[in-house]
């Protein structure tokens, strides 16, 4: 199996789109390929958390699998259905003045591309369907727990063209691992064509006028925690999976206990490449950050991981999950020597930037250049360069960690007034 991850970037428009391609492909990239889409609507955090755990943990070992985990990034971030309109709705005719235009363009690209065998489009639906009505909740007009189709079946021949078959075999077999006997999943069809003009407009109805069979896995909004709804999601995915004949491995058991534990991993951030944050268990509120006044380069970890700016604050995100918010130090990047070296415990190594090291004892940085040093969080009487100096962690102020344990702190070393990069360490 071989992994690939895609940045769409548009020259001609000078910005880079938001989300990113992972494929999961086997060496000779033979065999049937699913696509799998999550993050339509920045709202629906079952779709866009399923669609990152897929991408990171799961391992195809027969035919192949792309997703798109975070398409609506912003919208993901900001907990919003769509903050330039429903994207969802934009796929039959679009103004190339929309701010969603780029996405929605290079989107159907790779739907119709020849490659692609079937489609899933991930959703959080309103209450659970119901072929009769019961109440508010659970009635026809509901599409939460559900498996939507467009119509009976695609209009030209396709090996994968009688969806309701394919959607009744995947409800069939999530019906047999409810949770709860009212979570169960039922086929929908929107009957798209002659019956809901607002779904001619829709990323499923595109594709299945271009000979793609497309599929939307609706878990019901209803579901009282994320980790359910990931948990029917990754569940319908691999249904797909195996009639498809797609093979795949995970390395965890697909449990709700489980999928809670890793849906709060958040991974790291490097910046501008000479910084580095590590998410987990990351404060609230860090100041001083030294950035440069534009063009930041944000690279996160996480599928779901992203940046907003919010008047002079970085907000950092993961999903819908904001982590900590940046107040920035604007300086001008500096080249420091290379000859310095970080003293960890009695032994020396070469100091790379944007790395966190691991601390029993104590730390110095060797620094036998002209950069200065600057420990965060430390201060000796007198001192402007804090180069060559032992320090433990009884030597902090608390205040100044990264982290809400207060045992990770940062070291920033510096040309004159230019900042060179930046180094965590963490005491044990």
């Amino acid at each position: 199996m071989r992994s690939v991850i895609v940045f769409f970037l548009l020259t001609t428009l000078s910005f880079a789109l938001p989300f990113s391609l992972i494929k999961h492909e086997t060496p000779t990239q033979t065999g049937p390929t699913l696509f799998v889409i999550g993050g339509i609507h920045g709202n629906e955090p079952g779709s866009y958390f399923a669609a990152s755990i897929l991408a990171q943990y799961y391992t195809i070992t027969k035919g192949n699998l792309w997703v798109i985990p975070n398409l609506n990034h912003k919208s993901i971030m900001m907990n919003s259905r769509g903050v330039n309109g429903d994207m969802n709705r934009k796929f039959a005719d679009i103004d190339t003045h929309d701010a969603d235009y780029p996405i929605v363009d290079e989107l159907k690209k790779i739907i119709t591309d020849p490659k692609i065998d079937l489609i899933l489009n991930l959703h959080d639906g309103h209450g659970f369907y119901r072929k009769e009505y019961q109440n508010t909740i659970f009635n026809p007009s509901a599409w939460g727990q559900t498996c939507v189709i467009d119509q009976v079946c695609l209009d030209s021949d396709h090996i994968y063209k009688d969806m309701n078959k394919i959607a009744s075999t995947v409800s069939k077999e999530l019906n047999n691992g409810l949770i709860e006997n009212h979570h169960c999943f039922d086929v929908r069809n929107t009957n798209t064509r002659f019956d809901d003009e607002a779904m001619k407009h829709s990323l499923t109805f595109f594709a299945i006028n271009h000979n793609k069979p497309a599929f939307a896995i609706e878990t019901s909004k209803n579901l009282p925690t994320l980790e359910e709804k990931v948990f029917y999601q990754l569940r319908a995915i691999e249904g797909y999976m195996r009639y498809m004949g797609i093979d795949y491995q995970r390395p965890f058991e697909l449990t709700t206990k489980n999928l809670k534990e890793m849906i709060k991993i958040n991974g790291n951030v490097t910046i501008n490449n000479n910084i580095n944050l590590n998410l987990e268990n990351l404060r609230t509120d860090l100041s001083f950050v030294p950035l440069k006044s534009e063009r930041n380069d944000f690279n996160f970890t996480h599928p779901l991981g992203g940046m907003l700016q919010d008047g002079g604050k970085y907000n950092l995100y993961v999903g819908n999950q904001k982590i900590s918010s940046l107040s920035p130090s604007i300086h001008q990047e500096g080249q420091c020597s290379d000859k310095i070296t970080i003293e960890i415990d009695g032994k020396e190594e070469k100091l790379v930037f944007a790395k966190e090291y691991f601390i029993t004892a104590d730390v110095s940085i060797i620094n036998k250049s002209l950069t200065r040093t600057n420990i965060i969080g430390f201060t000796r009487e007198g001192k402007k360069d804090e180069s060559n100096i032992h320090v433990t962690l009884k030597d902090f102020d608390p205040r100044y960690s990264i982290d809400k344990e207060a045992k990770t702190y940062r070291i920033e070393l510096y040309r004159e007034n230019d900042f060179c990069g930046m180094v965590l360490i963490h005491f044990k």
